[in-house]
């Protein structure tokens, strides 16, 4: 497969006004709504296109597995900071997640509190549009970065903007030293802890609260990281390097539900009053909960500056509530306006991101 060819078959369904399912590895079918049109497959399209240790950047084609380029940032000492689930096929029938669904999807793991969002890293797009235009966006630094930064909105979009042939990542050197520490408190205690220690010059990568039990990683320079282990005290972890995995590749029991919402909330805010909580994450700013009532969940975190997705869910649950919060009107607008620019006809993933387009 090249790129001629994903270009032909999208300008083939523009044409037909046929719908497509952009799929990679399928990985993360369970998010976002319902699945519809014929499957895209662009698992094929894959290959690392160019890596730069010394520039901290990597392009590689949208089928490429995670797990290939992981390996080959591994040999330079590097990382894709974000940490994102590779789900190598455990609780999904899947072989593991690509570059392209990675993107799309905006899923990023327990180093997100410290590294940023996928978004934060995206440095360029090689983009094939609903009427099979193949558009470039950014490139290999942030000062190409010109006008609106179209790679980075990208992020996120579920595929619904466009096929995401070729991506540029920014990348990192990992981290000289890591420890986990462990800590006996309930859920009002990690909370407040958390944000005491986040506004603290501390080396905190990562942080998961779970069942009266708070794990905190600590990444950085070894003197840091000694440093923090003294001023903090707890206990020292052991198999830290698996928990954090489990937890990265939600193998984890506190997102063993079969209806887990994921709450986005100011970090210092008290517990929305919400039955079902199953874990603390990114100092605070997300939580997890088990749970049907999507009014329930939703009217509270929005009562906390926040919002809700219902994050992994049976069918008939998704097509009720929808995955993600409502847009207000002018959102819903804007978002229509950028459909309409990118995908005219509406072809590419309908419904995936909202029922609307």
């Amino acid at each position: 497969m090249n790129l001629d060819d994903l270009a032909g078959r999208i300008r083939a369904a523009h044409d037909s006004h046929t719908p497509l399912r952009i799929r990679g590895a399928g990985s993360k079918d369970f998010y976002g709504g319902m699945l519809a049109g014929e499957v895209l497959d662009v698992a094929e399209y894959r290959g690392i296109v160019a890596y730069e240790p010394t520039e901290l950047y990597i392009t590689a084609r949208c089928g490429t597995p995670l797990a290939d380029i992981e390996a080959e940032l591994a040999e330079e000492g590097q990382m894709l900071a974000f940490e994102p689930p590779q789900f190598d096929g455990v609780g999904v029938d899947s072989a593991g997640a690509t570059l392209g669904g990675c993107v799309a999807a905006g899923l990023a793991g327990p180093r997100r509190q410290q590294a940023g969002a996928v978004r934060d890293f995206m440095l360029g797009a090689k983009l094939i549009d609903g009427s099979g235009q193949v558009l470039d966006f950014g490139g290999q630094v942030m000062k190409n970065v010109a006008g609106y930064d179209v790679s980075r909105l990208l992020a996120g979009s579920l595929g619904t903007l466009g096929v995401l042939a070729e991506i540029t990542l920014k990348v990192l050197p990992k981290p000289v030293a890591e420890q986990t520490l462990l800590f006996a408190m309930d859920e009002a205690e990690a909370v407040a802890r958390l944000n005491e220690w986040g506004g603290q010059p501390l080396p905190i990568s990562a942080s998961f609260w779970h069942d009266g039990q708070l794990w905190l990683r600590l990444s950085g320079a070894r003197a840091a990281v000694d440093k923090a282990v003294a001023q903090l005290g707890g206990s020292p972890a052991v198999n830290a390097a698996k928990h954090w995995i489990s937890v990265r590749e939600q193998t984890h029991p506190a997102f063993a539900a079969s209806v887990l919402w994921r709450l986005a909330l100011p970090s210092a805010a008290p517990s929305p009053g919400l039955d079902g909580l199953r874990a603390i994450e990114w100092g605070g700013g997300q939580r997890w909960y088990a749970g049907e009532a999507g009014d329930a969940v939703r009217g509270a975190a929005a009562r906390l500056g926040g919002h809700a997705v219902l994050y992994r869910a049976p069918e008939s649950l998704r097509c009720l509530e929808g995955p993600f919060a409502p847009l207000s009107p002018a959102l819903l607008a804007l978002h229509r306006r950028l459909k309409k620019s990118f995908d005219p006809r509406g072809i590419l993933n309908p419904g995936r991101l909202y029922a609307e387009f």
